[in-house]
């Protein structure tokens, strides 16, 4: 069995400007976490810790909700909805008391209350009857 050598990493401390500037580049969207770590040749717990320690936006305390565009965009349009629902429940509604105000005004011109069921023949000839 060959024994296998185990090589030590060789420890690299990063000045700030470069952490600074890798930070930048990641919110500018430049680059990734993934890419960053590969080119620099560090873990991804580094880069946060940088992102933690010099981004503007992104601190431990602070959450964060992400919302896809689609769920954004389906709320918006389902407001819209009830927006034109609640215009079309309105125009109804003002119908409604337009035909009643006309039945009203008819009946008082012709001195019958058209409000009521009235006993007698139906357009087709069937008896209607009140119980």
């Amino acid at each position: 069995m060959k024994a296998l050598k185990k090589t030590k990493r060789q420890n690299r401390i990063f000045s700030e400007d470069i952490k600074k500037q890798v930070v930048k580049d990641i919110e500018k969207g430049k680059c990734t976490v993934t890419q960053a770590t590969r080119e620099l040749m560090v873990s991804h717990t580094s880069i946060y810790k940088w992102l933690y320690k010099y981004s503007l936006s992104l601190h431990k305390d602070c959450v964060l909700v992400v919302e896809n565009k689609s769920e954004a965009y389906r709320s918006n349009e389902l407001q819209k909805r009830i927006t034109e629902l609640e215009a079309a429940l309105g125009r109804k509604q003002m119908e409604i008391d337009l035909l009643n105000k006309v039945i009203e005004l008819a009946g008082k011109e012709q001195n019958v209350d058209l409000k009521k069921n009235f006993l007698g023949r139906l357009s087709n000839g069937i008896e209607f009857t009140k119980e």
